[in-house]
């Protein structure tokens, strides 16, 4: 049974006029990639402040492991905010060494982790040069690269893979895979829904403050299906269309030389066997696959119905 590492208890926060957070609980289990979701605007910057102290919630509670989160708890977390802040008129490696030392770190074992973390990197040559002429996807690789150093027990990632260039972000998506197979806890927050499909166990969707969607992500897709098919045949759409009957509908679809791929949504309750045993009286099927809508779909769809106040599946 997974353990939580770190939890959030109906944790609400309010500025002036405006409510950051209402009521928002989350369990990050050890070990997990969590991401956190939202447009912009949320709450997801106001509950990272939170977990990292930078300010207090007005009411809930925050837990670290058994423990009340507190400031003593700063040492196991690292933090790499999407805002950077590097000091642009010191050097990369003097920089780097200072906030390595911020988090515990003697020098020479700073030194000894950061000489394999740039060679890793492959910006060794950047360490005397000044922070200012650091491309900013450059900039990102040492922020990380600080951010993780001192082996923190829950990671938070902001928007981690702004500024780099697709061979970058795969460099830094394996580090987030490779730091969790060791046993790093991390909260993944970020607008890119593809890596939340690709890195992300667990989900949590925060809109207008409040929590509005959480589970696994297999379990969420899963939630959320349509009932839809992609079907490759050949043969004539016509009879395709009419060999549906009661069982399926056609939605659309599109041909080419040699095959027509039509997407259908079963109607009436029926099965995909009931629609495949009809059809293929009529056409030759050559593919049949569901449409799972992916998390972006999913993203919009609960925005959406949320700001129409429709209710959200819940199993």
């Amino acid at each position: 049974m997974s353990r939580s590492l770190f939890r959030a208890e109906h944790v609400s926060k309010a500025y002036a006029g405006h409510v950051a957070l209402s009521d928002v609980s989350i369990s990050v289990n050890e070990g997990s990639i969590f991401g956190l979701m939202g447009p912009n605007g949320a709450g997801k910057t106001s509950l990272i402040r939170i977990i990292n102290q930078i300010t207090a919630p007005d009411t809930g509670e925050l837990w670290f492991g058994n423990e009340r989160l507190e400031q003593k708890h700063l040492q196991h977390i690292g933090y790499l905010p999407e805002e950077r802040g590097l000091y642009k008129k010191m050097k990369v490696g003097e920089q780097a060494l200072y906030l390595c030392q911020l988090k515990g770190l003697s020098k020479r074992d700073a030194l000894q982790r950061l000489k394999f973390w740039f060679e890793k990197f492959e910006i060794q040559e950047w360490w005397n040069k000044k922070v200012e002429e650091l491309s900013k996807g450059m900039a990102q690789k040492v922020q990380f690269i600080v951010t993780v150093l001192h082996d923190p027990k829950l990671l938070i990632l902001d928007e981690p893979f702004s500024g780099f260039d697709p061979i970058n972000t795969n460099l830094i998506k394996s580090e987030i895979l490779e730091l969790r197979k060791k046993g790093t806890t991390i909260i993944f927050s970020t607008h890119n829904m593809g890596s939340v499909e690709e890195l992300c166990d667990h989900i949590a969707l925060i809109h207008n403050s409040v929590v509005i969607l959480e589970g696994d992500v297999s379990e969420v897709r899963n939630r959320f299906r349509s009932h839809e098919y992609q079907v490759q045949f050949s043969g004539d759409i016509k009879a395709f269309a009419t060999a549906l009957g009661t069982y399926g509908e056609l939605l659309n679809h599109a041909s080419d030389d040699r095959l027509i791929s039509a997407h259908v949504r079963l109607v009436n309750g029926a099965s995909t066997n009931d629609l495949l045993g009809n059809v293929m009286r009529s056409v030759q099927i050559q593919g049949f696959q569901e449409s799972i809508p992916s998390m972006n779909d999913i993203f919009i769809r609960v925005v959406e119905d949320s700001t129409m106040d429709v209710p959200i599946p819940i199993l």
